[in-house]
């Protein structure tokens, strides 16, 4: 009986350990930008990214960076300047944060 008990305790234990959602590296929910590309303006979206890792957004070029970003997931994001997250020219962008067409970026770290 006592097995049986022991057994069944372990077995709940592991379920329940693999059924909590792993989502505390990541930030969940949406990063959104705007972009110039072939003449127009185009959306680019960083979707439930991962903490601590830098992205290069899409459609920043050398020439031209991403801008107007809107931070609607639940993490920090600092907007770089340069590709790789490199450089000391970064803005702080808090959940629910946005700014607007003057700010430019190129990649993108989330906390």
């Amino acid at each position: 009986m006592r097995l049986r008990n022991t057994l069944f305790a372990v077995t709940s234990a592991i379920g329940l350990v693999l059924a909590v959602p792993v989502s505390a590296n990541a930030a969940d929910g949406v990063f959104r930008y705007t972009y110039r590309a072939d003449g127009s303006e185009h959306r680019g979206e960083v979707v439930d990214p991962k903490a601590e890792e830098c992205v290069d957004v899409k459609g920043a070029t050398d020439q031209d960076g991403a801008y107007a970003p809107v931070n609607r997931t639940n993490g920090t994001a600092l907007a770089f300047l340069d590709f790789g997250c490199d450089g000391t020219d970064y803005r702080v962008l808090a959940p629910g944060a946005s700014a607007g067409r003057r700010l430019h970026f190129r990649s993108v770290l989330f906390s």
